[in-house]
């Protein structure tokens, strides 16, 4: 009922606990009441978040770091609606909300697609019906280019430069329409894309080719709720589920030891990158049959029963929150 943004100080590095938990304390610097439940927020830049509400509301909240305390910046009233913006319960949820400063672009159950820059009052763009289903998630392919995931089972590129209001590219989960939650693009391979929904399977695509996976992965066991590439690490990739797992994905394996890299049978999706001389030549997340050989996993949490319901990464730091309403900090992914 009463919910809150919050900013925490997670302390130095120094007191780390034998297995990568944080010792001491985490501490509250300070809070503010939220209208609606928080769907999702991204940091615009250093001391601006981005909040996505159950309302349909979007808010920019500034962090002001020389008093701790934090207040409305700019608010979006309604950016997602089911009826018309005028009505009072009318709020469709905003669902997810992705920033590349000062842009800023809203997905929602509405299925419109919102451009807000921060700073204007009035929406940059917005694709009223770009979508029939829910659209769950979004993330940026490029600057001008955003994915979207719905409630179908449909990945979609939106060209922001192109006036007309429909994808570029839509691509889809055959069969079963299972709802797609989550999407995340490989940070230097910009057609590798990673998705995740309700059967708990990690569905990787590349959008350079095909309209449907390239990999399907048994995951988890119920709704995958987040994946995110590692950002400066990519052979690294997270996953969290309402199944109370956070399973990290390891294809760093060594290529020198793995000749059958190269021979594969069938089609081959090896290809040469040419921005990534030091990371493997050959992407493992595309080959045939990723899992073979070289794709270590392991469940971070081995015993957690409650859902995970988000993670986010930072080099050697992993943080994630779950229905046991605690945030947990595991400093120590790559030890």
């Amino acid at each position: 009922q009463d919910n809150r943004i919050s900013i925490w100080s997670v302390g130095d590095l120094g007191n780390v606990g034998l297995n990568g938990e944080y010792q001491g304390e985490p501490q509250l610097l300070c809070d503010i009441r939220h209208n609606g439940d928080v769907m999702d927020m991204q940091f615009l830049d250093q001391e601006r978040i981005v909040v996505a509400s159950s309302t349909g509301t979007v808010t920019v909240f500034r962090h002001h770091q020389n008093n701790q305390t934090l207040s409305a910046n700019q608010r979006w009233e309604k950016a997602h609606y089911h009826v018309d913006q005028d009505t009072c319960c009318g709020g469709a949820a905003c669902t997810g909300v992705i920033c590349n400063n000062p842009e800023i672009v809203t997905v929602g159950e509405d299925g419109r697609i919102n451009l807000f820059r921060a700073d204007q009052k009035d929406a940059v763009r917005t694709i009223d019906n770009a979508d029939s289903s829910t659209l769950h998630a979004v993330t940026f392919l490029r600057t001008t280019e955003i994915l979207t995931v719905n409630s179908i089972g449909q990945l979609k590129i939106w060209d922001l430069r192109q006036q007309r209001n429909e994808p570029s590219q839509i691509f889809s989960l055959t069969g079963d329409r299972v709802p797609l939650h989550c999407v995340d693009r490989h940070p230097n391979q910009q057609h590798i894309v990673a998705t995740g929904g309700q059967d708990g399977m990690l569905s990787i695509w590349d959008i350079r080719q095909g309209t449907m996976p390239v990999s399907l992965l048994n995951a988890h066991e119920a709704e995958m709720w987040e994946v995110h590439f590692h950002p400066s690490n990519p052979d690294h990739l997270f996953t969290c589920s309402e199944d109370g797992s956070l399973w990290h994905w390891d294809t760093s394996t060594d290529i020198s030891e793995k000749p059958s890299f190269l021979h594969q049978g069938g089609r081959s999706t090896t290809y040469f990158s040419h921005n990534t001389i030091n990371q493997s030549v050959i992407s493992a997340w595309l080959s045939n049959d990723p899992t073979k050989d070289r794709m270590e996993i392991t469940n971070l949490i081995p015993n957690q029963t409650l859902s995970v319901n988000s993670l986010d990464i930072l080099g050697p730091c992993l943080v994630y929150g779950t229905d046991a309403e605690a945030i947990y900090v595991n400093r120590q992914l790559f030890a």
